[in-house]
């Protein structure tokens, strides 16, 4: 849980004086920690590994993209999280069925930092995805990944905030699926290569299918609360029983491409023991359908989802980069 105002407030004035390690033991870094929702970055390293783990198969790699790379995927997680928090708030304060892969970060609703700080915190991160964009055009001459950045940013935008607020309208798991499948992947993949001739365009669109229902899977526990805000997620669209179903058809298929794309060039072992992995996690699903939100079971089945997604991104990356 996280301090209350007045807490916090004591809890400044009792380490002041003190020196950096007292006000590091004090509540606020650990808001700070809580608001920015680390287990997140998995969703960002993964696809924009890929991509990067694409051009590198093609002999397109350089260390200093690489870290910039992934500042960015730091930056745009923090900006992410930051964001979609201030924007959920009242959503957030009715939902109680929430767990670690969704109903936010709590912060704001705990009272542990203030909305204004975690938007200015929002939009600094946000900055710095640009800066990053502009520092890649500017000294390798690739101004591609900034177009992408700008409108990833605008993803955010249209997800979270009015006049369209997506999330709430319908559609914000498509919107997702292009920020984190497909924008993500791309992005690693042109700011090594310069271009995007040779990219895998069957694995990108292998990545925006297990993009889709990680994010339909993390909408399942927070009906309660969507249904409540009229917030129109797949969940609440469809129904929890049904949503849970259509998750397990389309990873199903996902099944069948994880077989015909190729990872390294061709289809072998690799794309085989990708497989395999997913078909345990899939079938592992099956008997959790039906669970209620705020259930273990619930958390298990949506666990075992996102790992479902996850997987792929990884294997892919640890074939293209040993081949």
């Amino acid at each position: 849980m996280g301090l209350k105002r007045s807490e916090y407030k004591s809890g400044r004035s009792r380490v002041k004086g003190r020196g950096l390690s007292a006000y590091f033991l004090s509540g606020i870094p650990r808001a700070w920690l809580q608001a920015s929702r680390m287990p997140s970055q998995l969703y960002i390293v993964l696809p924009l590994l890929l991509g990067q783990s694409m051009a590198y198969a093609q002999g397109h790699f350089s260390w200093k993209i690489f870290v910039l790379c992934h500042l960015y995927g730091l930056s745009v997680q923090l900006f992410i999280v930051f964001a979609n928090d201030v924007a959920d708030l009242e959503t957030d304060t009715i939902n109680r069925t929430y767990n670690i892969f969704s109903g936010g970060s709590r912060v704001l609703v705990d009272n542990s930092l203030s909305r204004t700080s975690l938007a200015l915190a929002a939009f600094l991160f946000g900055f710095f995805c640009v800066f990053i964009g502009v520092a890649l055009g500017w000294f390798w001459n690739n101004w591609g990944p900034l177009l992408l950045i700008l409108t990833g940013h605008l993803l955010v935008w249209a997800y979270s905030y009015r006049p369209l607020r997506l999330s709430y309208r319908g559609g914000g798991e498509f919107m997702q699926m292009l920020g984190v499948g497909g924008l993500l992947p791309v992005m690693g993949f042109l700011a090594h290569s310069g271009s995007l001739s040779s990219i895998s365009w069957p694995l990108v669109g292998l990545v925006l299918l297990l993009a889709l229902t990680c994010a339909m899977s993390t909408s399942l526990p927070d009906e309660p609360s969507d249904r409540i805000s009229s917030k129109k997620s797949s969940t609440v669209i469809f129904g929890n029983r049904i949503n849970q179903r259509l998750i397990l058809v389309l990873n199903g298929f996902a099944l069948t491409l994880i077989l015909l794309v190729p990872a390294a060039g061709s289809r072998g072992l690799e794309n085989l023991y990708i497989f395999l992995a997913c078909t345990v996690l899939w079938a592992s699903g099956i008997p959790l359908l039906n669970s209620k939100p705020g259930s273990r079971s619930l958390m298990i089945f949506v666990a075992l989802c996102v790992g479902f997604s996850l997987t792929p991104m990884a294997g892919f990356s640890i074939a293209l980069l040993f081949s």
